[in-house]
């Protein structure tokens, strides 16, 4: 067992803490509906800011991941069931939320054949009947590289689809769990050839043990899959029993490397110590249209 003292956390790493009335009615909300968040699940910092905000990330598929990242505080085991239903739910909480912009995520499910991707079109397609001017996220796994489970994920034609590289390729195996860089960069480049229109997007943490060039080089390579948009935060030890913080990037670090990423060509790059990939995904979807809009000038 490791000796190493763990850091303390820095004083830029505060978690503004509500109990207003919005943080309340959704809280409600998604129990009345038996849905789930990643906000709570995976223990977003940033969970009282969005549903004080009214805005939430809903986590479809259950609660129970059939991966153990050694990063992620989402419950691991062996899922018993699947719920039909879920969609048609989600898309009634967003419809009483009155979002303008969905993001949905689900956990890992390699148990099913599709690795859930039908239930994602399912509720993309449930949220947008609701919700006809509701641009909807998904936040997807990599389906085991399966293209035909993203190509029915992409026919449902989400506004922005995004999958999370996570880390730099060197501590790629060591931070996930039956997740590639590879496979991951892959799934990005093919969601581009089946729907070139629908922007990309892919967030890494930072703080497992990266080097300063790894980062660069994993924007250069999100770039060379045509990825557009780029959330970078800082990686928080959920449990004792998750990886420990190897370094606590300052805001300054956090400032330059969003410019590092604007350079490159990404078209929206959201950099901050509490920055996740949901983390202003209304603007996002925003700034990812305006620079469609110029490029095409």
């Amino acid at each position: 067992m490791s000796t190493k003292a763990k850091q303390p956390k820095p004083e830029w790493i505060k978690i503004k803490m509500t109990n207003d009335s919005n943080y309340q009615e959704i809280k409600s909300m998604m129990r009345s509906k038996t849905l789930h968040t990643v906000c709570e699940e995976a223990r977003c910092p940033n969970i009282y800011e969005c549903w004080a905000n009214r805005t939430a990330t809903f986590m479809i598929l259950g609660d129970i991941c059939t991966r153990a990242c050694r990063f992620c505080a989402v419950n691991t085991g062996m899922p018993t069931e699947l719920d039909l239903q879920e969609p048609d739910r989600v898309a009634e909480a967003a419809e009483n939320m009155g979002l303008q912009h969905c993001v949905i995520t689900s956990v890992a499910r390699d148990d099913l054949k599709d690795g859930g991707a039908n239930i994602f079109a399912e509720t993309i397609r449930a949220v947008r009947k609701r919700l006809p001017l509701c641009s909807v996220e998904v936040l997807i796994p990599d389906f085991m590289g399966d293209i035909d489970s993203l190509k029915i994920v992409m026919d449902a034609k989400p506004d922005i689809l995004n999958h999370n590289i996570e880390t730099v390729e060197r501590m790629s195996d060591r931070v996930r769990a039956r997740a590639k860089y590879p496979r991951s960069m892959e799934l990005l480049r093919n969601s581009k050839i089946l729907q070139p229109s629908i922007p990309t997007k892919s967030s890494i943490m930072l703080g497992v043990g990266e080097e300063w060039d790894e980062i660069l080089k994993t924007m250069d390579d999100l770039r060379a899959m045509d990825c557009d948009i780029m959330t970078i935060g800082q990686y928080l030890q959920p449990s004792p029993k998750h990886l420990d913080v190897a370094k606590y990037y300052t805001p300054d670090e956090f400032a330059i490397l969003k410019e590092e990423g604007l350079k490159r060509g990404f078209s929206h790059v959201e950099s901050g110590p509490l920055v996740r990939s949901s983390y202003h995904a209304h603007e996002q979807v925003q700034s990812a249209s305006k620079s469609k809009e110029t490029s095409t000038v």
